[in-house]
């Protein structure tokens, strides 16, 4: 059999690598996996200018001999299908390289172990003029004015990784870039930042000096949020763990818990299933096109914690940022969706209900004919009966007419709107206050108003529970 080498055109094939797609944190937390795999319990995080945007990331963690430093800068370091220690974070032996390359086109590693330093460079631009994967060897006393290369200096083990040459965005960015950071790395990490990682203390991760603090999705120690009962799977020789969560209503929550919990993308974005693999976030707020994404369902979260062995099945890509499960899989997921967004629909269901509610009389009534549903006034509410008593026929018919066009021409849209953006915001009720109400029991008490009919207002919406109200007109306190 007749062979040639054909080598590959090393400048063009640098392009298509550094475009796989990562954004800025999503490549920061694929280095910062690393981190973990070696154990570190401390990681810092630079991002600034001098002159030039410079990004490390140091940790504290075991560090790595001469040719272990080799092996890590080598692409496609690890055999994907090989087994891997349950701690082990990465699998393809790419996210190092790949994650940096997306960002900047030098890339630096320092690495300390057993009291000695070995420093490797790639740089894009020399082995793109030389068409060679020429790994360099750089002078370390270069590198003394990099941001956290004192701290790591300090430090009996760890390693120092080095991103300059930064092309994806400018200096006047690194605010926004650095908070978007933040926000993403104590999501994706909360569960080490938290300590709840079996046999791990809790990590400490800053960014620029500042520490983070967890962000847990699940809001799992509110008194309201639902916490259901744990599922496990077996497949493929594994444990696979699905724990349901349904997040508190709004009406139980302050403006700022809300706010924190809806994130950037908002609650109606943020239902669905939340991927885990050896206790690291990797993909969330997703049905995986096994259901529709609605308000209803919008507090429902599911979290998935899968070994780090399962990559395959769940199609995990090499960013951590996609997954697609095996077909056998979803069939258990979808059992536990229509088991799970019943619940999760009750606490809009169940205040839609209350206007049906038989042991209060209300303004709005929900009426069903034909598969439609509409939402009507109570003509026999009390006080609107009451009014039609005083009228003649020709007032009657015209405060019939008001009633429909307020019935016809409800703003559903945008009270649908309001309710899924600022909830908190919406209070209907204080439309009318105790000084309005007081003054309406005087004049009706004044007027010679019926025992009777006062047990109809006793069962109305405006005077549900405040029975005292009415003892106070009848008794003249405030």
């Amino acid at each position: 059999m007749k062979t040639e080498l054909v080598k590959p055109v090393v400048s063009n094939f640098i392009k298509s690598l550094r475009d796989i797609g990562y954004s800025f944190e999503v490549a920061v937390a694929d280095v910062l996996d690393n981190s973990i795999t070696a154990k570190a319990k401390n990681i810092q995080i630079a991002c600034i200018p001098q002159p030039k945007t410079v990004f490390s990331l140091l940790d504290d963690g075991t560090g790595m001999s001469n040719g272990e430093l080799i092996d890590a800068m080598r692409l496609a370091t690890n055999d994907p299908d090989t087994t891997r220690e349950n701690t082990d974070l990465g699998r393809f032996g790419l996210g190092l390289k790949t994650a940096s390359f997306s960002q900047c086109t030098d890339l630096t590693v320092i690495s300390k172990k057993n009291g000695r330093v070995f420093i490797k460079q790639w740089d894009l631009e020399y082995i793109s003029t030389q068409n060679e994967w020429l790994l360099i060897t750089p002078d370390l006393k270069k590198y003394e004015s990099v941001p956290l290369y004192a701290e790591f200096n300090k430090q009996e083990s760890g390693t120092l990784v080095i991103w300059q040459d930064i092309d994806t965005f400018t200096e006047a960015a690194i605010p926004n870039k650095v908070e978007i950071l933040r926000n993403h790395l104590s999501l994706v990490f909360h569960c080490f930042l938290e300590g709840i990682v079996p046999g791990k203390k809790a990590l400490r991760i800053s960014v620029n000096g500042l520490q983070l603090e967890p962000f847990n999705p699940f809001n799992p120690k509110h008194i309201a949020t639902q916490q259901l009962t744990p599922e496990k799977i077996k497949y493929k020789d594994s444990e696979i763990v699905v724990q349901p969560y349904i997040l508190p209503h709004h009406s139980k929550l302050s403006q700022q818990e809300f706010e924190k919990y809806a994130t950037k993308d908002g609650y109606t974005k943020s239902q669905g299933f939340y991927l885990y693999r050896a206790h690291r976030l990797l993909i969330y707020g997703t049905w995986w096109g096994m259901h529709r994404a609605n308000d209803a369902h919008k507090l429902v979260r599911i979290k998935i914690d899968i070994p780090n062995n399962q990559d395959s099945a769940w199609g995990i890509d090499i960013k951590k940022s996609f997954a697609n499960p095996d077909s056998e899989l979803k069939k258990d997921l979808k059992r536990v969706i229509q088991q799970v967004t019943v619940k999760g629909s009750r606490p809009y269901t169940g205040r839609g209900k209350k206007i049906e509610d038989k042991s209060t009389t209300r303004f709005w009534e929900l009426l069903a004919d034909n598969k439609e549903i509409k939402f009507a006034i109570n003509r026999l509410h009390p006080i609107i009966k009451s009014l039609e008593n005083t009228l003649d026929e020709d007032q009657r018919h015209m405060l019939n007419v008001i009633l429909m066009g307020v019935e016809g021409y409800l703003p559903l849209d945008a009270i649908v709107a309001q309710l899924n953006t600022n909830p908190m915001k919406v209070k209907q009720d204080s439309l009318i206050d105790e000084v309005q109400i007081k003054a309406l029991v005087e004049n009706w008490r004044a007027s010679g108003i019926s025992e009777e009919f006062i047990k109809d207002l006793l069962r109305t919406e405006v005077y549900k529970n405040r029975e005292e109200y009415f003892e106070y007109a009848n008794n003249g306190r405030s």
